[in-house]
């Protein structure tokens, strides 16, 4: 199976996809062996989209996220349709592609429906009366239900090939669909327990086992309250159930949105569910990626959700954050007659080193401006206040790797170089010697996986040290001493592949004051 995925960052999000299909049991499943008819699909006039009907043998359809912001969370998605049609749209493909944008790999559920005898089983639903499609359903949902409880089952069981956590497997369903997402939160095994459910506009009436389970998930509802099938009082019951269980429950209940509402947009608020739906996500803190030992898991989900907020803030408002150092410039004095002030210009890299090395900057004039996270048009943008207003007689530049990690988008290698160029030049025409650092070696990224920089970094470091030599810089190479058989950072050096440990720093310092040094003679 071919995964193609393109992640335009920033302007747009699309990706290609190669779903699979699997089949949710080896054989016929249990209680409809005998059931010949094939599965098949139709545009619906009356319903105005796709529906899949007859469904006999029920599969798994898998939308992966993307590997670069994957996040180990993943949902089984029901799609509605009164156990005769699923709307396989706008209640499971459109929401499948929305999840994986917030890094969730989705699988869509086909499962049992009652058996349509025309070419139009949504024609053929409205024409039966209320008791026979009662009673048809009291029959199929037993079965639709052990579906969704074998779905869990399935994902938590194959986990590892999804690349998804086990203990992050969530069930999400519409209408009929959330009569399968409730039914397996009141009954499933140890095996087939999601770990989180939203039943949406769900249909709760002919559920037999409807006790809350003692170790019961998280509870994710929503609903109009001008449902014209009038379930809105259904999704109430099952968030009173949850909270006199004392379980973690939510209820998003709407004025207008009617019935069916999913993915579709009717421009009422209800439009703005799924949102919701990824803020609850947020707070679970199932949106964070699940990685053992990254570092990021030992802030709280809400301290993360403040971080993303000043973070996204200061991007719309201060895109190279100038207002970091504003204070601490001000209070800088000026360099004494015979001072030999340093800047060190970066990212994470350097601005960690103050932090995990203040040793390297005690009592010398060296001056700490690294950012975390920081790309080259970020640095030079706010270099002229941050390093050439600061008058010191060297800068030693490090960047580049954010933007191989594609932080503030995708950007080439000449790009990159450029930038760098350009701070170079600024630099030297105010009279501050300049050393440009090689980019620390990194085989793979743990914020976004996939990109293969290790070559990308060879690269860059061969145009960032002819550029030296072309223009007289010092080139301060820390990638040789650092590197390992991977072509990436040696695991002594670095706590995550990218970031050095206090080892790493102490690599680094004898170099960069041996390049100082350099500079300083020229």
């Amino acid at each position: 199976m071919r995964i193609k995925f393109t992640l335009a960052l920033l302007l747009s999000f699309s990706i290609t996809y190669a779903q699979k299909v699997i089949p949710l049991y080896p054989g016929k499943a249990p209680g409809s062996e005998r059931w010949t008819w094939k599965e098949k699909e139709m545009y619906s006039d009356i319903w105005q989209t796709q529906v899949v009907y007859n469904v006999s043998e029920p599969t798994l359809t898998v939308y992966p996220a993307p590997p670069a912001t994957a996040n180990g969370t993943s949902v089984i998605i029901a799609p509605g349709g009164g156990f005769a049609a699923l709307s396989i749209n706008s209640e499971g493909i459109d929401v499948a592609k929305w999840l994986n944008t917030k890094g969730v790999t989705a699988f869509v559920l086909k499962y049992r429906l009652n058996h349509t005898n025309s070419e139009d089983p949504v024609k053929e639903l409205m024409g039966i009366d209320r008791k026979k499609r009662d009673e048809d359903n009291a029959k199929l949902i037993p079965m639709a239900v052990a579906d969704g409880r074998e779905a869990v089952k399935y994902v938590r069981a194959h986990a590892s090939e999804f690349g998804i956590d086990p203990g992050r497997i969530g069930l999400m369903g519409f209408s009929a669909g959330g009569t399968v997402a409730a039914g397996t939160a009141f009954t499933y095994t140890a095996e087939s327990r999601p770990d989180f459910v939203a039943p949406v506009y769900a249909y709760t009436g002919t559920l037999k086992e409807n006790t809350v389970p003692a170790d019961a998930p998280p509870i994710f509802l929503v609903a109009a309250t001008d449902d014209q099938l009038e379930l809105a009082p259904h999704s109430v019951e099952l968030y009173n159930k949850w909270m006199a269980a004392g379980k973690p429950a939510e209820l998003h209940m709407y004025t207008k949105g009617g019935h069916g509402f999913g993915m579709r947009r009717q421009y009422l608020p209800s439009d703005t569910w799924i949102d919701r739906f990824g803020d609850w996500l947020e707070v679970q803190g199932l949106l964070i990626k699940s990685s053992q030992g990254n570092q990021q898991n030992k802030a709280t989900p809400q301290q993360m959700i403040q971080r993303k907020r000043e973070s996204e803030e200061r991007f719309r408002n201060d895109w190279a954050n100038l207002k970091r150092y504003q204070g601490e410039n001000k209070k800088l004095q000026p360099p004494a007659p015979n001072e030999n002030r340093v800047v060190f210009m970066g990212n994470s890299i350097t601005e960690g080193w103050k932090r995990t090395d203040s040793s390297f900057f005690y009592k010398k004039p060296y001056v700490c401006r690294g950012i975390s996270g920081q790309t080259t048009p970020q640095m030079l943008i706010r270099f002229r206040q941050d390093v050439i207003d600061l008058k010191p007689k060297v800068v030693v530049i490090l960047a580049g790797i954010n933007d191989i990690a594609q932080n503030t988008g995708p950007m080439t290698l000449e790009e990159t170089m450029g930038n760098i160029a350009s701070m170079a030049a600024l630099a030297k025409s105010n009279g501050i010697k300049v050393v440009l650092s090689s980019v620390l070696p990194a085989y793979d990224f743990p914020w976004r996986p996939g990109l293969e920089p290790a070559e990308k970094v060879i690269t860059l470091n061969k145009m960032i040290k002819e550029h030296a030599a072309k223009n007289g810089y010092v080139y301060l190479d820390y990638f040789t001493a650092m590197v390992d058989d991977r072509k990436g950072m040696k695991k002594e050096y670095a706590y995550d592949e990218v970031h050095p440990t206090l080892a790493g720093y102490k690599v680094m310092a004898p170099l960069a004051e041996k390049a100082i040094a350099e500079a300083l003679k020229k």
